[in-house]
């Protein structure tokens, strides 16, 4: 059996009621029994109010998703909510259009990234990138997109987070690259994947993605946590569906207690 792990949320799942209630949704969250929340954004209040609403609940924060432009034109208040928030990982989540064109481009991306990287190590933080199914191009090489960046960058201040859901989307095998990319997997985003032609988001354990050999590559990784995320619901409301994720994972054997 896979080691359990911490298990959080990935808050844009909850974009539409933590809009309407921020500290409410917070609360739900903690009482469905997640052990914190990953950040996408703060719902308009200042870090430090945020920080405070999950201490109430006893959330932490496994890490925040941060756009390259932002870190480009904010670096500075980046820095200073990480460490208000208390946590270690920030998370690039996208590449514009314009900056994945090429093999040039996603050089420059990795370029750029250990940039950010080392900045970010010098306030023990930890810059890490997470894929979508984009990344899984070939540009006339041998090579994806996806190793371009990784391969090009250093393994000590860039980091993956893996979207299952994103590399089982692009017809590859979650589990391959969590070995290939061993110690250097800190988070990976579990959802699940309803069956083709659709193909499109389902509550963890209610798709046809075959888990367990992602925790036990997750293992081997050095995985530090699991991140639920629903881009979109269909079947449930969104805090239902988060509901049925983490049950499911706990009947997997997969949530630490």
């Amino acid at each position: 059996m896979p080691a359990k792990l911490p298990v959080t949320l990935q808050m844009y799942t909850l974009r539409d009621d933590s809009a309407r209630d921020f500290a409410g949704t917070l609360k739900t969250v903690a009482e469905i029994g997640y052990a914190g929340v990953e950040l996408a954004g703060y719902n308009g209040l200042a870090a430090d109010a945020v920080k405070r609403l999950l201490d109430d609940h006893n959330l932490l924060v496994s890490g925040m998703h941060t756009g390259l432009e932002t870190l480009e034109n904010g670096f500075d208040q980046v820095v200073a909510d990480a460490l208000t928030l208390g946590l270690e990982y920030v998370i690039v989540p996208y590449l514009a259009d314009n900056r994945r064109q090429s093999i040039d481009d996603y050089r420059r991306v990795a370029n750029a990234l250990n940039g950010f990287g080392d900045r970010l190590k010098t306030n023990n933080l930890q810059l890490c990138y997470h894929n979508h199914a984009f990344e899984f191009e070939k540009f006339g090489g041998d090579k994806y997109g996806f190793e371009v960046l990784f391969d090009e960058s250093d393994p000590h201040l860039v980091k993956v987070e893996m979207d299952a859901f994103w590399v089982v989307k692009a017809g590859e095998d979650p589990s391959a690259y969590l070995r290939k990319y061993a110690g250097r997997v800190p988070l990976i985003h579990i959802k699940d994947m309803t069956p083709a032609p659709e193909s499109t988001f389902a509550e963890v354990g209610e798709g046809v993605i075959d888990f367990t050999p992602i925790f036990e590559a997750a293992e081997v990784a050095g995985t530090e946590y699991y991140v639920v995320e629903q881009d979109q619901t269909f079947k449930h409301p969104p805090l239902e569906a988060v509901r049925i994720s983490f049950e499911n994972l706990k009947k997997m054997g997969m949530i630490e207690a």
